[in-house]
């Protein structure tokens, strides 16, 4: 196309000069610099068809993945098992060989679904893998724990999880409700810690009425080391038909209530604490923003 005016009237002739330039292996900014071409439509126009050269391409992490996963399809290689050869996504897959030509299919629709599956298999395995790592090293780095990193992690939990006073309804007793079986035996090690009688413990639990009552009474009595037969009167929460529940099978015992009787002092030192951790927490960032 040609220009009737201004400095870019001989088109083709500035296009050969760009052509030759970019040959001899200058990048758009060098070319553009030497024929002072500003205008970056004009000078994608000059470079139309010709390839940049080598040494302008930004390097990629993945060429080597690239490239391997080319392969892999020209051997006739599909999605599935590419995936699982190279561990990669398969939409990263697709946009590396969806220019070559697709592979005949030489399994059945439930072969496939096989691999497939297989593939997914190998990834999660790997991902779990990952996250139990991850998890043991977490653990580990915890170590022993001391009687006042205890005695904190008590205080914190109980005011996540426990019952607490309020002035419209005046509750200053130790109460604690909780599912995780974990959770409820560090409760238990923390009132250990400050020499709570057991014997001021009482349990009940609470579960859905159409749960494993009896199954679910022995497994928290078992937990707690106390007989069955001392627990509090059960306490079944009826079912709704109109709700779907997640919370079922073998592994759904309801949740554990624990009460300290006797426990209004406790519960003042409970709040006590909570807010000395609150004031010497926020006194520290105070400090640090400073």
């Amino acid at each position: 196309m040609e220009h009737s005016c201004g400095k870019y009237a001989d088109f083709e002739g500035l296009r050969e000069r760009a052509v030759a330039l970019r040959r001899e292996g200058l990048s758009r900014r060098q070319i553009r610099d030497r024929l002072h071409v500003d205008n970056n439509d004009i000078l994608n126009r000059l470079l139309e068809g010709e390839p940049p050269p080598d040494w302008t391409k930004r390097p990629n992490a993945k060429d080597d993945l690239r490239h391997q996963a080319r392969e892999l399809r020209l051997q006739g290689w599909t999605y599935d098992r590419i995936q699982v050869e190279l561990g990669c996504s398969k939409g990263s897959i697709s946009s590396w060989v969806r220019d070559l030509p697709k592979p005949e299919r030489k399994r059945t629709t439930e072969e496939a679904s096989a691999i497939a599956k297989r593939g997914w298999e190998t990834t999660m395995q790997k991902r779990e893998e990952e996250r139990q790592k991850t998890k043991q090293t977490a653990a580990t780095a915890i170590g022993e724990l001391s009687d006042r990193e205890l005695f904190v992690a008590g205080v914190a939990l109980y005011w996540a999880e426990g019952s607490k006073d309020k002035s419209y309804d005046r509750r200053e007793r130790v109460t604690f409700v909780n599912s995780d079986p974990n959770v409820i035996s560090l409760f238990l090690a923390w009132l250990n810690l400050l020499e709570v009688e057991r014997e001021l413990i009482r349990y009940h639990l609470m579960i859905h009425e159409s749960a494993d009552v009896e199954a679910a009474e022995k497994y928290w009595s078992d937990l707690v080391q106390v007989d069955r037969s001392t627990f509090g009167k059960t306490v079944l929460k009826r079912h709704n038909p109109k709700t779907v529940r997640k919370n079922t099978g073998a592994d759904y015992r309801g949740c554990l209530a624990l009460t300290v009787r006797q426990s209004s002092e406790l519960y003042r030192r409970i709040e006590g604490w909570w807010y000395g951790i609150v004031g010497a927490a926020t006194e520290l960032d105070s400090k640090n923003r400073t």
